[in-house]
């Protein structure tokens, strides 16, 4: 590790606080000018460290760079020797870790972050606008023997993560739209995408890749999702929350048979006792969303009075107008 990055390391294990030059050169065996020097190195980098006579140094809580030492200093002590990959601009996290898994730099549990994507993927095919700065981009790659059924569950767990993560650092109280959209009021905030690599000749998954984007800051989004789409926008640094949606999920995962975080998605949903459609073999379908099996299957009361449990695809929900004088119901 260089010094610049035992440097980082350490203000951001005691960010907010005065470390005088004296302190970190002594800590690390280095001389007071060797700090000097890496201090303005991150200065360089974007981080906003405070100095001030006979106090010393300070990472400032809102400095906002996007680093492996950053969401370390945040994990659980337990945690902290998960592998972490900061990159600055990638396509995609899940394909950056694809590679790593490729290349054998993965070989267990790991992180990948990055500030930018440039072909961000979403469910069914779809892109994820992830400009840079303006959100989280990760993706979790979880070690697992499970069956791919099992393995699915993480997609679940995800979104709980996701939604009890983001409560816990801001004053927001997100909500889930099936399968796995974490949503504020009625906009999209977070998209998930779950990938197994494994032995499909036994059915065994032996990595899952979790890819998550959230937009905290990000502004601008294009003419499709201008209606759909929005932002925290919450003071919140991005490493704060990649290290508590990372340790929430790790835990999760840690036995994929464990069901207890059903309950959770349950009261965080924004379908249950609301009006849906859903395309069965090419024929659309409406129905009303009464509840959540303990697969995360979603369960519809049909017209007919018949009970149905959709496991995988799109839903599009009816939410009733949310301001006086507007009579006009919105489509999520």
């Amino acid at each position: 590790m260089s010094l610049k990055s035992k440097v980082l390391e350490i203000l951001e294990r005691q960010r907010g606080r005065y470390l005088s030059g004296e302190e970190l050169a002594h800590s690390l065996g280095m001389s007071r000018n060797a700090v000097w020097k890496a201090v303005e190195a991150l200065r360089r980098d974007g981080h906003d460290i405070d100095s001030a006579p006979r106090r010393g140094y300070c990472l400032r809580a809102a400095s906002d760079v996007l680093t492996a030492e950053g969401i370390a200093a945040r994990l659980p002590e337990e945690m902290r020797s998960l592998k972490i990959f900061a990159r600055g601009s990638v396509d995609s996290t899940n394909n950056e870790a694809k590679r790593l898994l490729a290349s054998g730099e993965i070989d267990g549990a790991a992180l990948v972050v990055a500030d930018e994507q440039t072909a961000g993927r979403g469910r069914q095919g779809r892109s994820f606008f992830s400009p840079a700065n303006t959100g989280l981009y990760m993706s979790l790659v979880v070690r697992t023997d499970a069956s791919f059924a099992d393995a699915v569950s993480l997609t679940t767990m995800a979104s709980v993560a996701v939604a009890c993560a983001v409560e816990s650092l801001t004053p927001l109280r997100p909500q889930i739209k099936w399968v796995n959209d974490v949503y504020v009021g009625d906009r999209k905030v977070c998209g998930i995408l779950t990938e197994a690599v494994g032995d499909f000749e036994s059915n065994t998954a032996t990595n899952v890749i979790i890819g998550i984007g959230v937009n905290i800051s990000t502004e601008n989004f294009p003419e499709e999702l201008k209606t759909r789409a929005a932002s925290l926008d919450v003071e919140l640094t991005r490493s704060a929350l990649a290290a508590e949606i990372t340790a929430r999920l790790i835990r999760f995962s840690q036995d994929l048979t464990d069901r207890g975080y059903i309950e959770e998605y349950r009261r965080r949903s924004l379908v249950i006792g609301r009006e849906i459609t859903y395309t069965v073999s090419g024929e659309t379908r409406s129905a009303r969303a009464v509840g959540i099996d303990e697969s995360g299957g979603l369960e519809v009361l049909l017209p007919n009075g018949e009970h149905e449990t959709l496991r995988s695809g799109e839903i599009t929900v009816r939410l009733a107008p949310q301001t006086a004088g507007d009579g006009h119901d919105r489509e999520v």
